[in-house]
């Protein structure tokens, strides 16, 4: 524990305060269960000061103080984790917005995009917390391990998919429910830009919702989609628990399903449409 040696000095200071040098058991054990469920330096400190702060504003700062102390790795990286994918989803939105396919399709096209963008990040990122020999390597640089939580690792693992969750959903939904809708109702002067895109054809235009699912990128994007879901829900620790046809083996081999999302990740990503416009 970081703060081990002002701990202990805390509790010699309330225990000890006639500086015998020792305290017994009884008093540490009787410290100790005062406040099981509180985080140990907050545990600690409220113990030994037990005087209760009138003013909430100075509690709240207080309970904060003590959870950045003790959580302050996790703060930092989570805080990065989220800037991140936020500045992908923005500079994407951006992009988009001030493309002629906005006219067409408006704001869904941008959230589509930017959803697009945090997915193939968090893709990216979702295996290394739980590379063994990489998070046990990396941990071994001194410098590293004094920032990163690495402990966590599971937890970001957890962190990452809720990440790939919601990206999916930012993706997946506007373009069923707003862009390929819009595409089959725009005008021909609206759709004459984007034809390109859809056939070499000028005066052809996709006929169907029905074509937009059938082509490569609909049933890729499709199929990841059943298969993430799959992995997910064998994931929960309800599930994962069980004895017949989910538990643990049911998990771990659902998880070698991401070999499989991440070839049809590619492809999908190879036939994308409106790359330009």
């Amino acid at each position: 524990m970081e703060h081990a040696a002002d701990y202990a000095r805390l509790i010699m200071e309330e225990l000890d305060p006639s500086n015998v040098g020792y305290i017994g058991r009884e008093h540490l054990e009787m410290l100790m269960l005062q406040a099981p469920s509180q985080s140990v330096s907050q545990m600690l400190r409220e113990s030994l000061r037990p005087t209760a702060e009138p003013n909430p504003l100075r509690r709240w700062y207080r309970s904060t103080q003590y959870f950045l102390e003790d959580n302050r790795k996790r703060v930092w990286v989570m805080l990065l984790w989220l800037s991140i994918c936020a500045g992908l989803f923005t500079w994407k939105f951006v992009q988009y917005r001030r493309r002629y396919v906005f006219e067409v399709m408006g704001y869904c096209i941008c959230v589509a995009k930017g959803g697009a963008e945090m997915l193939k990040f968090n893709m990216a990122l979702i295996l290394l917390p739980v590379c063994r020999n990489t998070i046990t390597w990396i941990r071994n640089l001194t410098f590293v391990s004094r920032v990163v939580p690495f402990n966590d690792n599971l937890n970001f693992h957890e962190v990452v998919a809720m990440g790939i969750t919601v990206s999916a959903g930012l993706h997946i939904l506007p373009h069923l429910t707003c862009n390929f809708p819009r595409l089959l109702r725009a005008t021909d002067t609206k759709y004459a830009p984007l034809a390109q895109y859809f056939s070499t054809n000028r005066d052809w235009r996709p006929p169907s919702y029905w074509w937009f699912l059938r082509g490569t990128e609909g049933w890729t994007g499709l199929t990841m989609l059943a298969l993430l879901a799959i992995v997910f829900a064998l994931a929960l620790s309800s599930l994962r628990r069980g004895r017949r046809l989910t538990g643990f083996n049911a998990f771990w081999y659902s998880h070698h399903l991401f070999a499989v999302v991440y070839t049809l990740l590619i492809v999908h990503g190879h036939f994308l449409y409106l790359t330009q416009k």
